[in-house]
């Protein structure tokens, strides 16, 4: 098991912490706009100050450099997949409660379609610190989905050993994100209900012994 990555520490002038979660979520958002437009090298962060509303001086009072910001958005991404799965802290073992599993994460990058293809496009620019940082949450994401899928391991539901276990848990977590970088091609094919639905039985057909 994946042991939780030490969140790393951006730095703020400001000590009011329900304030920094505000802007900073402002900050977010108004970069996964401008990142999608321009991309992370081209946009400024003049420009992002004023997409989220305030000052280059007050944007400043939230993050040191542009990295921050694309850590940020990195990081906002890993706590919403670590929200919506965590509803499902007792793990059963039944393949119902993985189903909900597959299509409660595939749901959440289809509404975080940009930032999670921002992600994928400009990870590589992050500081070596917070990059290794990024590998690490898609780590605890992979494990989230091997302790689910052990879980149906111990039931009887399904039959797989360690190694198989940690090959199908990444399998999932990148065929939710490809709905993501590849929907130039995907969205013109499928909806999303289509696409958590076949990507699902052809998941299960793999992984079920009928």
């Amino acid at each position: 098991m994946v042991k939780n990555s030490e969140k790393l520490q951006v730095e703020t002038s400001v000590k009011d912490e329900q304030l920094i979660e505000i802007r900073r979520q402002q900050i977010v958002d108004a970069a996964i706009g401008l990142f999608k437009e321009k991309g992370f090298h081209r946009a400024t962060t003049r420009e992002i100050a004023k997409a989220a509303g305030f000052s280059i001086g007050t944007l400043y009072e939230y993050i040191r450099i542009k990295e921050d910001v694309l850590y940020l958005v990195c990081d906002n991404i890993y706590h919403e997949v670590t929200q919506r799965l965590s509803s499902f802290p007792a793990h059963s073992g039944t393949v119902d409660e993985l189903k909900e599993a597959i299509k409660q994460y595939f749901s959440l990058i289809h509404s975080m379609n940009d930032a999670f293809t921002i992600m994928y496009q400009e990870t590589k620019s992050l500081p070596k610190e917070a990059m290794q940082y990024v590998l690490n949450k898609e780590m605890e994401m992979v494990a989230i989905f091997e302790q689910i899928l052990k879980s149906c391991v111990i039931s009887g539901e399904i039959t797989l050993s360690e190694r198989e276990l940690f090959l199908a848990a990444n399998h999932l977590v990148v065929q939710g994100q490809s709905w993501a970088f590849r929907k130039w091609a995907l969205h013109k094919q499928f909806t999303i209900d289509e696409y958590i639905e076949y990507q699902t039985n052809m998941f299960l057909f793999g992984v079920l012994r009928m």
